[in-house]
């Protein structure tokens, strides 16, 4: 076949075998790609029989965008909140709750009672401040965001003293000492890495608000000294100042009554004194990524007014999912089924193992040659949380003679129709049972897996 003979751009893109990847993938890329074909085959000076088949262009670009684009995919690497994967899963049940009021009109900032303009966050903010005994509290786009708002509202070109501990950097080269500069306040470091009194913060001039910040994705041990909620309170309440706290993930309810370690409740850290907290809503909360801000009325007023929350405030969807989500702990039975962050964080090791062993199962058949052993394996919550604590859990490890074997297993899964994406550990791939949310879907993508 001549390449001045070959089918026209946009015919093959309407062509049904395209379909699918237009759908998937978008025009844009499929007509790129197909160009890119074509190019190629005029650079041969000839182009092959198939080159006149759509199909053959589907299955052509369909490896060439294997990858691109958003993918529903199952996780299976042991980190529970995986911020490459989304953070907090959602319920498709929460989702179904939302969708009329996200794909229609609503009355996002319109009072129905008064018929004029209502508040934008004032029914979240108001179960939020019941669940955490707060005066008020606001919403925002992330908890970055809630502590640039903070920083900026209360404390613009004014020192603010931290802990050197916990003057954190996070996923991204995200540091604290970046956010608070372009907030706007001084940083005024105090103490040591691992030892700051609360003597460090009383000899700071002119402090805006006192700042605590959780460190959330690492500890310091060993010959360590921090200053305590309380004691930062009873001091920035003495000298007339706000004192902010900043627990990172967030957590709505005591997660040792499921067993798990402890992490701080916003709730608690105000009854100790703190007057704002923020936190992140699409971690331990278990909701959508947002920053959520608690505390006294008379600050959160004073956040609402400052311009910057034009640019940081949430959207309809945001919002209504944060609704459904606060109602289910409205309801503290609910829980740990009605959310999948719980669900995942409290399945019953028995049920890890027969997942492991219906892996092992499904896979041994499909790859002659490999050890698969369902073994105890070590998951973590991610996203910053507990991160020097593990939960127990169960993988299926495949091994194999052939040291490259396990990596070119994993891309084989990465390129399923639904991925499936474990972890390399000691030379093999292990498939975490704890982080998956939906184990009989993952179950069907590996049934897809081609046979070595």
């Amino acid at each position: 076949m001549q390449p001045r003979r070959l089918p026209a751009i946009d015919k093959l893109l309407n062509a049904p075998a395209l379909r699918p990847l237009v759908a998937q993938h978008g025009a844009g890329a499929v007509k790129e790609g197909l160009r890119a074909l074509q190019d190629q085959l005029r650079r041969d000076g000839a182009a092959p029989d198939w080159a006149a088949q759509p199909a053959e262009y589907a299955q052509r670009l369909a490896e060439r965008l294997a990858g691109h684009g958003y993918r529903p995919m199952h996780n299976m690497t042991g980190t529970l909140i995986h911020t490459n994967l989304g953070r907090a899963p959602l319920s498709a049940a929460l989702w179904e709750a939302v969708e009329p009021l996200v794909t229609g009109t609503l009355n996002l900032e319109y009072d129905l009672a008064e018929g004029g303009r209502g508040h934008r966050d004032g029914l979240v903010a108001k179960r939020l401040a019941q669940l955490t005994g707060a005066e008020d509290a606001t919403i925002v786009n992330n908890n970055a965001g809630a502590l640039l708002l903070v920083l900026n509202t209360l404390a613009e070109g004014r020192p603010v003293p931290v802990s050197r501990g916990e003057l954190i950097e996070i996923g991204g080269s995200f540091r604290l000492p970046d956010l608070m500069r372009r907030s706007g306040c001084r940083l005024h470091e105090v103490g040591t890495t691992n030892r700051t009194h609360l003597s460090d913060f009383a000899a700071v001039e002119d402090a805006a608000l006192l700042l605590k910040v959780h460190p959330s994705n690492y500890a310091i041990a060993g010959f360590t000294c921090a200053v305590g909620t309380a004691e930062l309170a009873e001091l920035a309440h003495r000298q007339g100042l706000p004192l902010c706290v900043d627990v990172g993930s967030g957590a709505l309810v005591d997660l040792t009554r499921f067993g798990l370690p402890e992490e701080p409740l916003p709730g608690r850290v105000l009854a100790q004194g703190a007057d704002l907290v923020t936190f992140s809503g699409d971690k331990l909360m278990g909701g959508p990524q947002a920053g959520l801000i608690v505390g006294r009325a008379d600050l959160i007023a004073q956040l609402r007014a400052n311009p910057l929350m034009r640019a940081l405030r949430p959207d309809k969807i945001t919002l209504t999912l944060l609704n459904e989500v606060l109602k289910i702990y409205e309801e503290p039975d609910r829980l740990a089924q009605a959310l999948p962050v719980l669900r995942m964080l409290t399945t019953p090791q028995k049920t890890l193992q027969r997942r492991a062993e219906a892996l092992r199962q499904v896979l041994g058949a499909k790859l002659p040659g490999w050890r698969l052993e369902a073994k105890p394996s070590a998951a973590q919550i991610g996203s910053g949380a507990l991160p020097t604590q593990r939960l127990d859990s169960r993988a299926l490890v495949l091994g194999h003679d052939d040291a490259k074997a396990p990596p070119r297993l994993s891309q084989r899964l990465r390129r399923l129709k639904q991925p499936v994406i474990g972890r390399i550990r000691q030379g093999a791939l292990w498939l975490d049972q704890r982080s998956v949310v939906d184990f009989d879907a993952a179950l069907a993508s590996l049934q897809e897996l081609t046979p070595e």
